[in-house]
């Protein structure tokens, strides 16, 4: 394809990722065969609310991965970018279902979201194939530690979303270990700091809105 014809594809994902139910997984939904345990309103509202942050971070995650992959220059590390933005369709989608099962929407905010994670991956590819790998293994601790976060923060008894968060977790720990052992580059603190700050932002406004 050339640019034209990318650009107008990556469009109509974003739009397909942020504002559609997508839910085509290849992998089996974690949360299956697990009952829906008793849970309080309160509880209910904050897994749903959790979840909906999480739903946002892998709109992010697809905008980010696809940014990359369009920009990366060697082809070995633009079909890793693609293999790791399909696992992350399986997050989007099993965020999508137990949103659904709990009864809550997806964040208002998520076609913003999209775009800006495609515009910062798009820049690290541009930078080079090592520093945007250094870009994935920085995400993806960040993530995983922001897991780590809700998982503890999560009520007892919802062991749906708990099943959820965990094969994430897992996946997300492999994404940054794959993106390292590629010959990630270490990004500047203040890199690290700004990528931080960005994430608070929309873990806040996404929990809400």
């Amino acid at each position: 394809m050339n640019l034209v014809d990318q650009i107008i594809c990556e469009v109509d994902k974003g739009i397909k990722f942020s504002l559609h139910n997508y839910q085509k997984e290849n992998r089996r939904y974690p949360a299956y065969g697990i009952n829906e345990d008793n849970l309080s309103e309160i509880e209910r509202s904050h897994s749903a609310n959790l979840m909906r942050v999480n739903h946002s971070g892998e709109v992010a995650a697809q905008g980010l991965y696809r940014g990359q992959a369009m920009t990366a220059k060697l082809e070995g590390t633009r079909e890793k970018m693609d293999h790791a933005a399909q696992e992350e369709l399986d997050h989007l989608s099993w965020c999508n279902k137990r949103l659904e099962e709990l009864n809550e929407h997806p964040s208002l905010l998520n076609p913003a979201w999209y775009a800006l994670s495609f515009g910062m991956g798009a820049a690290a590819g541009l930078a080079g194939d090592k520093w945007s790998l250094g870009f994935v293994h920085e995400t993806e601790e960040q993530v995983v530690k922001h897991l780590e976060g809700h998982l503890d923060d999560l009520s007892l008894n919802d062991k749906k979303t708990a099943a959820i968060l965990e094969q994430m977790q897992i996946d997300e720990s492999k994404h940054s270990e794959e993106a390292l052992e590629s010959g990630a580059e270490n990004l500047p603190e203040g890199l690290k700091k700004v990528m931080s700050v960005i994430a608070k932002v929309m873990t806040r406004t996404s929990y809400y809105i």
